[in-house]
């Protein structure tokens, strides 16, 4: 064992350089003579087993604090880790960047749901503030409006129904303008002349109502051909209502005509039984046109409200997934985060340790072996199944000792033994 322990020895003259100066020097040397180191060891103690385990557990212990002593050739094993660990703090603070900006866009995106909410809120109080031009309490005022539409839309309905079969239907019975003008059975009456009456007289009022509607919208576009438009319409309509005045004063008066007379326009014009037609009709109709739109309207402001608050629900419904998406990566890259800060760690302990080469110990290990087998095969002066007991005894603590240190089979080029 002598020899293996002068191989790590440094010589008297030559004490003015350290070991770990001379490492390719003194590796060289113990490559050389590990089979003569083997086979003198061998010699001393007759090929015994026992002996040949202490042998390789020093020559383990000789080789590891050899390992740990040689700096300069520790800095270059470690070079690969130490580089690994600078590509690892480079992906981090990718990660890391890529996390700050992912956790600011998040906040935004919270900030905006809040902003909305807040905004579906204020808007009720504060339209104006969100570019909306509505009332600030238009609810009221279109309900009352709805309120007074409903009556005068049943009365228009009874009016013209009434005043259309009057002058395109009724055979007069009396001379009374309330008679002529309100006939509660005069849709009765219509459907018992004929579908076609019953259908053109119920369906008369609707065209008033068509009127208004279109009235209603040529006032929302301020333009020279919508007020034409609307001026066109209104003439249309009165005209109508001056059609069925017309029509109905002249069947009163020729219930009431003397023999000789006859109606004309002029007279028509004179009588109040006619303007008092056209009021009934035409006036409330223009009221009812009036209330309608004014009704429409606050529909709208309503409308336009809903409309935002729908607005900002589906935004709001759009930035939620955008969340859910955006706090999966934030996640991950938390996770990646953590999983780099480990291998940094667990880099670094490599580092803070020693590296232990296992191809290059295995070799020595087998020099020395085959050289205390030579001895044995060669010089042993033992029977040949002496030497085969003693060669497996030899094997089975070099299989052993190769165990313990978990170098059994090993197919890489080092060992880390990391700090703790």
């Amino acid at each position: 064992m002598g020899a293996i322990n002068k191989l790590f020895k440094l010589k008297s003259n030559e004490a003015t350089k350290p070991l770990f100066d001379s490492t390719e020097e003194a590796r060289e040397q113990v490559r050389v003579t590990y089979y003569e180191s083997g086979y003198v060891a061998s010699t001393k103690a007759s090929g015994n087993a026992v002996t040949f385990g202490v042998g390789l557990k020093n020559l383990y212990n000789s080789f590891e604090d050899l390992c740990r002593k040689q700096l300069n050739e520790q800095e270059r094993l470690k070079q690969p880790y130490k580089e690994q660990q600078e590509k690892e703090r480079t992906e981090l603070k990718k990660r890391e960047t890529a996390l700050l900006i992912h956790e600011e866009q998040k906040n935004i995106l919270i900030k905006n749901i809040d902003d909305c909410k807040f905004e579906m809120i204020n808007v009720k109080q504060n339209p104006e503030v969100y570019g909306i031009d509505v009332d600030k309490r238009p609810k009221a005022q279109f309900y009352i409006g709805l309120l007074l539409l409903l009556p005068i839309t049943i009365y228009l309905f009874v009016f013209y129904i009434s005043a259309s079969y009057s002058a395109f239907f009724k055979d007069f019975e009396t001379g009374s303008l309330t008679a002529a003008i309100f006939d509660a059975n005069a849709l009765n009456k219509a459907i018992a002349d004929g579908w076609l009456e019953a259908i053109f007289i119920g369906t008369i009022p609707f065209v008033f109502m068509g009127l208004g509607y279109l009235i209603h919208m040529f006032q929302k576009t301020k333009k020279v051909v919508s007020y034409i438009k609307l001026l066109a319409l209104f003439v249309l309509t009165f005209m109508f209502d001056v059609i069925l005045a017309y029509l109905i004063e002249k069947k009163i008066f020729d219930f009431d005509m003397v023999l000789g007379q006859s109606f004309s326009p002029s007279m028509a014009l004179k009588s109040v039984n006619f303007w008092g037609i056209i009021f009934a009709g035409f006036v409330v109709y223009l009221i009812w046109g009036l209330v309608f739109d004014f009704v429409m309207k606050e529909h709208e402001n309503v409308d336009k409200i809903k409309a935002f608050i729908r607005n900002k629900k589906e935004e709001i419904k759009n930035t939620e997934k955008k969340k859910a998406g955006l706090l999966l990566k934030v996640d991950d890259l938390r996770s990646e985060v953590a999983s780099i800060n480990g291998k940094i760690s667990e880099l670094q302990s490599k580092i803070d340790g020693f590296v232990f080469p296992v191809k290059e110990y295995l070799h020595y290990h087998y020099q020395y072996k085959e050289g205390w087998y030579q001895f044995i095969n060669v010089v042993l002066a033992l029977p040949s199944k002496s030497k085969d007991e003693l060669r497996n005894s030899c094997e089975e603590v070099s299989q052993n000792h190769l165990k313990e240190l978990n170098l059994e089979d090993m197919d890489f080029q080092h060992l880390i033994f990391a700090k703790n």
